[in-house]
């Protein structure tokens, strides 16, 4: 076997692992976002712009998006195909364009992102009364948060009449003696906080691996590419 040959199957295993990883990581992010959904499957009626309602759908979409890319690496590492390794090549560099430009995005604007979002709970407020599904969902919250309006418990005084639902109370019933007193955005964000550090962690690795990954695909064809013109 040529010394060619040698390192093309040398980058090739090499990738292959990589994209194998790559895939099992996209697998574990699509499995964390089941896992969010069933979790908030309680107030789904919610606007998607509730924090741990966005993060679920982001974690959907990001590992379903993940696994399909390691797929297609890892056929083009096996199949030694300059076509697939390219389209490969393609889709993780955008892939990994639209997470960093996301991620700037995210940090340098949340306090506009954050306004955006509560103001849109807070219209989605306004249809507690006749929305059935929508006034199990904010009850739901409230009572598993123990919290009590959007930022602040007079959220509800223009929705309710100057009062505040049963479930702001912490003793559930129709005449509130105690009442929660911090907002829901906030304390549905610190617990999204408290929860995702583990899946922060891990997409810092697969990015790692992701940049691994976008090294041994250009590396392998290349390496396909000389072998061609040297059989040539």
């Amino acid at each position: 076997m040529s010394a060619s040959r040698r390192c093309l199957c040398c980058v090739k295993y090499l990738m292959f692992v990589f994209n194998l990883i790559f895939w099992l990581g996209g697998c574990g992010l699509f499995g964390v976002g089941v896992w969010l959904s069933f979790t908030q499957s309680e107030f789904s009626s919610l606007p998607l712009s509730f924090p741990s309602l966005s993060a679920a759908n982001l974690l959907l979409v990001a590992g379903g998006v993940t696994m399909v890319t390691g797929f297609l690496g890892c056929l083009g590492a096996l199949k030694e195909q300059r076509c697939l390794l390219m389209t490969f090549f393609v889709i993780l560099l955008l892939l990994v364009l639209t997470e960093v430009t996301l991620t700037l995005v995210l940090h340098i604007f949340h306090k506009e992102l954050d306004t955006k979002a509560q103001d849109e709970l807070k219209e989605g407020m306004k249809n507690y009364m006749t929305d059935e599904g929508l006034k199990k969902s904010w009850d739901n919250v409230q009572k598993m948060f123990k919290c009590c309006g959007v930022t602040n418990k007079t959220d509800w005084y223009p929705v309710i009449n100057g009062t505040l639902p049963v479930s702001c109370c912490s003793g559930g019933m129709d005449q509130c003696v105690e009442r929660w007193i911090e907002p829901c955005y906030q304390k549905a964000r610190q617990w999204l906080l408290d929860n995702i550090l583990s899946v922060l962690v891990f997409g810092v690795c697969i990015g790692i691996v992701q940049i691994l990954a976008l090294i041994f695909s250009l590396l392998m064809y290349c390496q396909i590419l000389r072998a061609e013109k040297y059989l040539d």
